[in-house]
């Protein structure tokens, strides 16, 4: 029966499925929606996500190498099973810079910290074998190394509580504050919009958030187990931040300068200004997280509403014009006259 996924995955789970997938509908030509869904634990929509990536998927994209799969609805048809029979294989030839940046990656790849064990080991195997076949062209590879930032331990240490469904706890910086908590959180699943998110069940808020990976300052999987209540996961693919109905409105006036904010922030309108400008109105939780907004806008923009956030950000700009040397008519635009005034 399709209906919405009774457990978040990750992209790895979710990898992992695909490939034993292929195998699966190999050798069962004609399967029902409703029985491979079953024998693999998820919902028939899940399934029918995957199948439209497959076709996606094969040795090459020339004709005849890509996935021949559909459905009518009911059953799985897969019309090129012999496009990845060892009949039709090829002997693997990689081009001196895909040697490089392959084993360049799978080096960076082995390093990365909360890597299960057996999945380095093997990546090892598999990268010693891509070094044979590269032969000569393997030797640049050594003279290259990429390091990853601490995002990298972070998000294997999330895919790891995901996976062992464990609780997580996080030292985590809060831009719109200015300040680091502390949170034990239950992960729901790995999100990249732009940047790499972790969306979970917060036990300090007991409500669903959004962290960045890269502003988790320390993380520590916990022994207890992540029990994060039934929640339907959103659609992530217009926007990471979707505003409620519910949520306060905020009037932003921008110019020329500034109308990139309504390209990047969901807004309820925007109306053209004489100005070549926009009156933007959007909804926020956390309309003080706007300030910073404010400050970057500088001369190209003013909040005009609610007055007492214009004022904030009025007085959050003083403040930054204090901490320079000089009078602070010489920085003038960072918080006097249009930019930041209420309305």
């Amino acid at each position: 029966m399709a209906g919405k996924p009774a457990r978040p995955v990750n992209a790895i789970d979710q990898t992992r499925r695909m490939l034993s997938l292929v195998t699966y509908l190999r050798e069962r030509p004609g399967a029902r929606i409703a029985d491979v869904a079953r024998a693999f634990g998820i919902t028939e929509d899940e399934l029918v996500a995957d199948l439209d990536l497959l076709p996606m998927c094969g040795t090459s994209f020339r004709g005849g190498d890509l996935l021949d799969i559909d459905t009518d609805g009911e059953r799985i048809w897969w019309h090129n099973p012999a496009a990845l029979g060892e009949e039709a294989a090829e002997p693997l030839r990689l081009a001196a810079d895909e040697a490089t940046a392959l084993l360049v990656a799978a080096r960076a790849v082995s390093t990365l910290p909360g890597l299960r064990e057996g999945d380095r080991q093997a990546l090892l195997r598999a990268t010693a074998k891509v070094e044979t076949a590269a032969g000569e062209a393997a030797g640049a590879s050594s003279r290259l190394s990429v390091t990853f930032e601490s995002e990298g331990g972070v998000f294997a240490d999330v895919d790891r509580a995901i996976s062992e469904r464990r609780r997580l706890w996080i030292r985590y910086y809060s831009p719109a504050r200015d300040e680091i908590t502390e949170r034990e959180i239950d992960p729901i699943r790995l999100v990249s919009v732009g940047h790499t998110y972790v969306e979970a069940w917060c036990r300090r808020s007991e409500a669903r958030r959004t962290f960045r990976l890269d502003r988790v300052a320390e993380i520590r999987i916990l022994d207890e187990p992540s029990a994060p209540p039934e929640v339907e996961l959103r659609d992530l693919s217009e926007a990471l931040v979707q505003p409620a109905a519910e949520d306060p409105e905020v009037v932003v006036e921008v110019g020329p300068g500034g109308r990139w904010v309504a390209e990047y922030y969901p807004h309820d309108s925007a109306d053209e200004l004489p100005d070549g400008g926009l009156r933007i109105t959007l909804r926020t939780p956390d309309p003080a997280s706007l300030r910073r907004l404010a400050l970057r806008l500088g001369r190209d923009g003013r909040i005009v509403s609610p007055s007492e956030l214009a004022e904030s950000a009025r007085r959050a700009a003083r403040e930054a014009l204090a901490a320079y040397d000089g009078p602070a008519g010489a920085v003038r635009g960072a918080g006097d006259g249009r930019d930041l005034s209420p309305a």
